[in-house]
C-alpha cells in the first residue's frame, strides 16, 4: 500500500492535530502537512512524474522534507533520499544513477549542483517560491494506488567498500518494517513526538511512518541536525520524545547530560544503531539518563528491521546472562527469520560465529539496475548480510564484525570488535578501532588505532596489560597507533579501510 495512504487517512481522522515542528513552534496540522503533499503530488504529475519514476531528495533535515517525501509518494513515485552531508559530485552520481526526473535541495545544495545535474532534471529548493507554488497547488485528491511490490524509496549504500548500491525498498517492505517496530521496538501514542536529529535520509526518516500512522508531532530541531545540549533543552518542551541516534551521537548525549546535571527529561525512547555501541557506552548511559534506550540491527536492504534489544533488556542488571544479552543486538524482529550459516549456506549450531542471514517481508527487493550485485546478496530467499555473528539458545544475535574485517593470524580469527571491547574498557581511552595488518609470517597482524581522552598520555604497555587480563595473547594487538580521530563516513561508521591503507602506505614508505 502506497505510504500516504497512512498520512491521508491520519488527515482525515485528526486534521487539526499538530503535525510539523521547527523547533518548539508548529509550522503544520495534519490537514495542512496532507494538503502541501497533495499539492507537490499535483505539480509533479502535471510534469509528467507519476508511478515508475524516481525524485530525489538532497537536503539537509527540515519540515519541508517530509511534505517533499509525502508529496512524491502521493503522486505514485519513488523517493531517493541522499544524505545531505555527502559532496556534490557523489549526490550528483547517485541523481544520475538513479534516473531521478526532479531533485528537492535546500539552497546550499542548490548552489552545489547547479553544474553537475544535467538541465532537464530541475531542482527545486524547498525554500523557493517554486516550492511554494508547489504545495499550494490544487491537491490531488487520493494517493495514487500502489501494489505491495512497487520499490517507493531507493536507498543508496555508504559506499565504503566501492560504488554505492541502490537498494530498492517496496511499499511490502516499508510497511513490514513499520509494523514491526510496534511490535519490536516501541509503541507510539499521538501525545508523542518524533525528533530528527539524525539524517532524514537514512534511520531517522525511515521511523517517519510509524509517528504519521498515529498522528503524533515531527519535529526538526532549530538547528537542523544534531547537537546534544539544544536536544535536552527541547526535550522537556516537547515531552514524549523519541529519535534515532548512531552509538556516537549516544555517547555525546549522555556527557551533555551529565555536564548539564540532566537525567534526559523529555526523551520517552532513544532507539540507536548504525554502529557497535560499546558496553562500557550503553552502561553508562543507561545509568546517566535511565530506561530510555532500544537498540536495532538493520541494513538498507533490511531496512531497520533484523533484529531489536528490547527496552527492558537493554535496562536489566538481575538476569543471569544480561550482560551477554546486552552485548547483542537482541532477537529476530516479528516478520523475518534469522539464522547463522557457514560459507555452504549451512545453519550453524548455537554459539559458533558464521555469516548472519535474513529472510521475510522486510528484505529488499534487490539492487537497481544491478543484477550481479543481487544475485551474490540474495540467494535461495535469503538476505547474506556480510556481518559476522552468533546466535545462542535463546535466539539473541551477537555481532561480531564485516566479514571483511575479521583478522586471521596465524590460523586463527580474531574479531576486532572483541579486541576493540577491551581497549574501551581503559578510562583513558575515548575511541579504538582494530584491523588487520599483512605480515610475511602469521598472514595479519593485529593493529589498534587509539584515540586518547583529551589530555591524556598511554603507554602501549598499559593497554598489553588489560588485554592479556582479559583476552587470548594471539587476539592482543602488536601495534599501537595512537591517534587524534578515526576517520569515519557520513554516517558516522569507521572507515576500516581506509584505515588499512595507512597502513599499507606505512610498510611502502618503509
Amino acid at each position: 500500500m502506497n505510504p500516504a495512504e497512512w498520512l491521508y487517512r491520519t488527515a482525515l481522522k485528526s486534521p487539526n492535530a499538530p503535525a510539523l515542528f521547527v523547533g518548539s513552534q508548529q509550522d503544520a496540522s495534519y490537514g495542512d502537512f496532507a494538503r502541501r503533499a497533495a499539492g507537490i503530488a499535483a505539480d509533479l504529475i502535471a510534469r509528467g512524474i507519476d508511478k515508475g519514476q524516481q525524485v530525489a531528495l538532497f537536503s539537509a533535515n527540515n519540515t519541508r522534507y517530509l511534505e517533499a517525501l509525502y508529496g512524491i509518494w502521493w503522486a505514485g513515485s519513488a523517493a531517493v533520499p541522499i544524505n545531505g552531508k555527502l559532496h556534490a559530485k557523489e549526490a550528483a552520481w547517485i541523481i544520475e544513477d538513479s534516473e531521478a526526473s526532479l531533485v528537492f535541495v535546500d539552497a546550499a545544495s542548490q548552489a552545489a549542483l547547479a553544474d553537475l545535474v544535467a538541465s532537464d532534471r530541475p531542482l527545486i529548493a524547498t525554500q523557493s517560491p517554486a516550492f511554494e507554488a508547489m504545495r499550494s497547488s490544487a491537491p490531488l485528491e487520493r494517493p495514487a494506488a500502489l501494489e505491495p511490490d512497487d520499490m517507493i524509496w531507493l536507498f543508496y549504500t555508504s559506499g565504503t567498500t566501492g560504488t554505492p548500491k541502490g537498494v530498492m525498498l517496496t511499499c511490502a517492505n516499508l510497511a513490514s518494517m513499520a509494523l514491526n517496530y510496534f511490535v519490536d521496538v516501541d509503541e507510539v501514542k499521538g501525545e508523542d513526538a518524533i525528533l530528527y536529529a539524525a539524517p532524514m535520509s537514512h534511520g531517522a526518516g525511515l521511523y517517519n511512518f510509524m509517528h504519521v500512522m498515529r498522528a503524533a508531532r515531527h519535529v526538526v530541531p532549530l538547528s537542523g541536525g544534531f547537537q546534544a545540549e539544544e536536544i535536552l533543552e527541547l526535550a522537556p518542551a516537547l515531552g514524549s520524545v523519541t529519535m534515532f541516534a548512531a552509538p556516537t551521537m549516544v555517547r555525546r548525549l549522555v556527557e551533555a547530560a551529565k555536564a548539564k546535571g540532566s537525567k534526559g527529561q523529555g526523551i520517552r525512547t532513544i532507539v540507536y544503531a548504525g554502529g557497535p555501541m560499546y558496553e562500557a557506552d550503553i552502561l553508562e548511559a543507561v545509568e546517566v539518563m535511565g530506561a530510555r534506550f532500544v537498540q536495532i540491527y538493520g541494513q538498507g536492504e533490511c531496512p531497520m528491521g533484523i533484529t531489536a534489544l528490547s527496552r527492558q533488556d537493554v535496562a536489566d542488571r538481575q538476569h543471569p546472562r544480561w550482560r551477554d544479552r546486552l552485548a547483542s543486538v537482541g532477537r529476530a524482529q516479528t516478520s523475518v527469520q534469522v539464522a547463522v550459516v557457514d560459507d555452504q549456506g549451512q545453519s550453524l549450531p548455537a554459539g559458533q560465529v558464521g555469516e548472519i542471514v535474513v529472510r521475510g517481508v522486510t528484505v529488499m527487493r534487490g539492487y537497481w539496475r544491478n543484477p550481479e550485485a543481487t544475485a551474490r546478496t540474495l540467494r535461495d530467499g535469503w538476505l547474506w548480510t556480510g556481518d559476522m555473528g552468533r546466535l545462542d539458545a535463546e535466539g539473541y544475535v551477537t555481532l561480531h564484525d564485516r566479514s571483511k574485517d575479521v583478522i586471521i593470524t596465524g590460523g586463527s580469527n580474531v574479531y576486532p570488535r572483541e579486541v576493540e571491547e577491551v581497549l574501551l574498557a581503559h578510562p583513558l581511552v575515548q575511541e579504538a578501532s582494530v584491523v588487520g595488518q599483512r605480515d610475511a609470517d602469521w598472514g595479519e597482524l593485529v593493529v589498534a588505532f587509539v584515540v586518547p581522552a583529551p589530555s591524556a598520555e598511554l603507554a602501549p604497555e598499559e593497554l598489553d596489560a588489560l588485554c592479556l587480563e582479559r583476552i587470548a595473547r594471539f587476539k592482543r594487538p602488536k601495534a599501537y597507533h595512537f591517534v587524534d580521530g578515526l576517520p569515519k563516513n557520513n554516517y558516522g561508521k569507521v572507515l576500516k579501510t581506509e584505515l588499512r591503507a595507512r597502513l599499507t602506505t606505512e610498510e611502502t614508505a618503509a
